[in-house]
């Protein structure tokens, strides 16, 4: 692989990096189960796939089949140069804010309950950003656990990022996903940061969208699992620029031998409400008229699987895709009934800062 577009994925400290690609699996449709059963059914021993669904139901996916090893994730050495910026957000802070408005209006009337809405920021430099660069960044801001580095389709463009969120884990017939909804941004005064945090873990808002997700994983689940254990109230959760509310979740493969591997599962739970809403259908309907095709890759799931089924997805957040000298950055927000504007905005804004500022721009 090249050192200037890795293929790997980290999961705190070690990163499994791909040494060399077997074979690259395109699919139309990445919600499809025989494809994932036929992609873990080619892995031979020693071998992983590793790749990125996107977000939307029969909407493309990729998977490479890859040699490699567990290594520490360390950052390169090297200067980078001088570079020069342009900016485009869309939509705009007040186009985004009408969005949230027309999705409380919805929201009122029924029986669309919960709907997550994004908006992108454009960075155009030059020279060219290459994904290197970001991850070594990364590793320093490091705003979530699970650092990744996918190409994708097409010579040039590679999806990169930090997510905070694990959609779910495999380990043999133990599995384990930690869902985040629910958030506020952090605050440079300590007291007030304290407080917001303390806030946002008796907010009926967020704590009503936190049962949303919570309560769909769940149900999932418990189709094809025993002992699924949730604790009775959520915890907080700190990435650099944003409080969440997070909520572990544990259960067992009711059939080890012939339940759904690593990759099956988070099909099956993807697109949690944490990124889409409920319910579902409404939700994704008002995704598609209010953003249109911002999303691809953004809040779908990225991760690996291997021949036995095991594996470890995280939600495609604090991501960035780069193609040549444009990185395009995704955020988004939960909406529901008392929904602020102005709020939304503004936690919206500060995920795309987590991106933003492994850019480097100032």
């Amino acid at each position: 692989m090249s050192a200037d577009r890795p293929l790997l994925f980290a999961s705190g400290d070690q990163a499994y990096v791909a040494d060399r690609v077997v074979r690259t699996w395109h699919t139309p449709d990445g919600s499809s189960a025989a494809w994932a059963d036929e992609v873990v059914a080619a892995l031979e021993p020693g071998e992983r796939a590793i790749g990125a669904l996107s977000f939307a139901p029969g909407a493309p996916g990729i998977l490479h089949q890859v040699t490699g090893s567990e290594r520490p994730l360390v950052r390169t050495a090297g200067e980078e140069p001088e570079r020069t910026y342009e900016v485009r957000e869309f939509p705009t802070p007040d186009e985004y804010a009408a969005m949230v408005r027309e999705a409380v209006e919805r929201i009122a009337e029924g029986p669309l309950r919960k709907v997550v809405l994004g908006r992108c920021l454009d960075v155009i430099s030059d020279p060219p950003l290459v994904p290197s660069e970001i991850i070594d960044r990364l590793l320093v801001t490091r705003p979530g656990r699970y650092v990744f580095s996918v190409p994708l389709e097409g010579a040039t463009e590679v999806l990169v990022g930090a997510s905070p969120e694990l959609l779910v884990r495999r380990e043999g017939d133990q599995i384990a996903c930690t869902p985040l909804a629910g958030s506020v941004p952090h605050s440079d005064d300590p007291d007030e940061d304290a407080r917001r945090a303390e806030a946002l873990l008796l907010s009926a808002k967020d704590l009503a969208e936190h049962a949303f997700v919570v309560d769909a994983i769940v149900r999932t689940l418990k189709e094809v699992c025993v002992d699924v254990d949730v604790a009775a109230a959520p915890t907080l959760l700190s990435t650099d620029t944003v409080w969440h509310l997070a909520s572990p979740i544990t259960a067992r493969l009711a059939d080890p031998e012939t339940g759904p591997s690593a990759l099956r599962l988070a099909q099956l739970l993807h697109p949690t409400p944490a990124v889409g809403g409920v319910p579902t259908a409404e939700a994704a309907a008002m995704i598609t008229a209010l953003e249109g095709d911002l999303r691809d890759y953004f809040a779908g799931f990225v991760g690996w699987v291997d021949g036995d089924g095991d594996g470890e997805f995280a939600v495609t957040i604090r991501a960035a895709t780069i193609d040549g000298p444009r990185l395009r950055l995704f955020a988004g927000a939960g909406i529901v009934a008392g929904s602020d504007p102005a709020s939304e905005v503004a936690e919206t804004g500060a995920k795309l800062a987590t991106m933003a500022r492994v850019t480097g721009l100032p």
